[in-house]
């Protein structure tokens, strides 16, 4: 995928910003004037089909930029992209999860793209990406698509159980129809013990965080009464299904349990439904959508927002014409095509019709609109390396005392999150 700036736009690169991030600007690679970007693009962000109709559309409307986009996978990218940021021959855009951006930023490796928001429609970026897209109060990441989790349900077995899905719009509604659904040989919700994205949803629900920021320290915020009326509800609602109380979602995979014919209820992202229909084709035309529901019927669950951003690196050779690939997979027409390709949810409240057609795409966009990143800061790294949300969570959800499970898991946080400092 690649663009240049067209002559209207040549503003969205300042000489004080080219001077920081190139030491000459953007120059021509070839005879002709044909300047050459260097893209990296995660594994399966984008299918072959769309990745060839936007590079043969892009060169078409901006022939002097020929971008060159590498494949990357999503094991070992974090190594690799901090090694390429601190080395001078960097590539000129780089498609990073939402979480990695502020280790990224810290390195000083990044270009501050602060004053393009307005230009890239910044008012209008989902939270989820746009928030974990900025670090020490810059921009570095440009929002470039989102993904998160929405329920994943039965229809025959909804109906079995007179359960109408439109009609769950809060928590309470969803209990009660989960009790009603785990009935007989079928299991209301298959929900593991270790799900911790969803708690985090269901806590911030509350008004609670993971971890709060007090100075240059970060504190794990399990123990506050908010966080622990979130892990409240999460044993619940798991406590109507056989999911396991000791793993997560990959252990047994979800999808796989889902495809036996007994669970009426999982909590994924939309491409789950995929993996069931692979496993029981029978079950293709019986899986639904709907967002995951709030504490009240006007505002939807919160959510982890998964998915990209892109960035700059300070060491790209042609940052303007990197801006310009980015203005223009980030701007509306590739935005709403790319939503539609992939099942996206797109960068903007604003583009949320585009995949209103799609079932599960336009579940998660309701839920995008309510969506929350892990904090911002690089130190978050540490706590997913050793994860003693898990370990809270299995605690609890076994019998332990849910009181001082939060303060132990909230002193771990607290100590892997300041390791550094």
């Amino acid at each position: 995928m690649k663009y240049r700036l067209l002559a209207g736009v040549s503003a969205l690169v300042t000489a004080a910003a080219l001077s920081a991030c190139s030491s000459g600007g953007d120059t021509a690679d070839e005879a002709g004037g044909v300047t050459k970007v260097d893209v990296w693009l995660m594994r399966d962000s984008v299918s072959a089909a769309f990745q060839e109709e936007f590079t043969k559309g892009f060169e078409a409307a901006h022939p002097d930029i020929d971008v060159r986009i590498q494949i990357q996978e999503w094991d070992g990218i974090g190594q690799k992209i901090t090694a390429a940021l601190a080395s001078n021959d960097a590539p000129d855009v780089i498609e990073a999860g939402n979480t990695q951006v502020a280790q990224f930023a810290e390195s000083g490796g990044l270009l501050d793209l602060s004053d393009k928001k307005d230009e890239l429609n910044g008012d209008d970026w989902l939270k989820g990406l746009a928030e974990p897209g900025a670090y020490d109060g810059k921009q570095y990441g440009i929002p470039y698509y989102a993904a998160n989790r929405v329920v994943i349900y039965r229809k025959d077995l909804f109906e079995k159980a007179g359960v109408d899905p439109a009609a769950i719009t809060t928590r309470e509604q969803w209990i009660a129809a989960t009790t009603k659904l785990n009935k007989g040989g079928t299991q209301g919700i298959y929900l593991p013990g270790q799900l911790w994205y969803a708690l985090a949803g269901f806590i911030w629900d509350e008004g609670g965080d993971l971890a709060t920021e007090s100075g240059d320290r970060w504190k794990g915020a399990l123990d506050t009464p908010e966080a622990q009326r979130g892990m409240a509800f999460y044993a619940q609602l798991q406590a109507l299904g056989k999911g396991p109380k000791d793993s997560d979602e990959d252990d047994p995979p979800q999808a796989e349990v889902m495809a036996q014919g007994q669970v009426a209820q999982v909590i994924s992202t939309p491409g789950g439904a995929k993996v069931v229909a692979e496993n029981n084709p029978g079950l293709a035309d019986k899986l639904g959508f709907f967002p995951i529901p709030g504490k009240t019927a006007g505002t939807p669950g919160a959510v982890f927002t998964g998915g990209s951003d892109l960035v700059v690196p300070a060491a790209a050779g042609h940052p303007e014409a990197a801006l310009t690939f980015i203005k223009e997979l980030t701007g509306d027409a590739w935005q709403q095509k790319l939503a539609v390709a992939m099942s996206y949810v797109p960068n903007r409240t604003t583009l949320a019709p585009a995949v209103a057609k799609d079932p599960g795409a336009s579940a998660m966009a309701v839920g995008a609109a309510n969506g929350h990143a892990t904090p911002n800061t690089p130190g978050w790294a540490a706590v997913e390396a050793e994860n003693p949300i898990k370990d809270y969570m299995t605690a609890v959800l076994t019998g332990g005392d849910a009181a001082k499970e939060a303060a132990k898991a909230s002193e771990d946080i607290t100590r892997a999150m300041n390791a550094g400092s």
